[in-house]
């Protein structure tokens, strides 16, 4: 997998990913990111998810 992103694409990334790692985010928290939903037309959709197993 490559993610390729600006500054401010991958500053936003962080972000989500920060929000899953927070004490209190359950497991299985998730964030869908789509076109048209914080990624630019075209892009392949990615779901962060939280996962507390592994």
């Amino acid at each position: 997998m490559v993610v390729e992103a600006n500054a401010a694409g991958l500053k936003t990334l962080a972000c989500h990913l920060l929000t899953l790692a927070q004490d209190g985010t359950p497991d299985g928290a998730h964030l869908h990111l789509e076109e048209n939903n914080g990624l630019e037309e075209g892009s392949p959709g990615l779901v962060l998810e939280r996962c507390d197993d592994e």
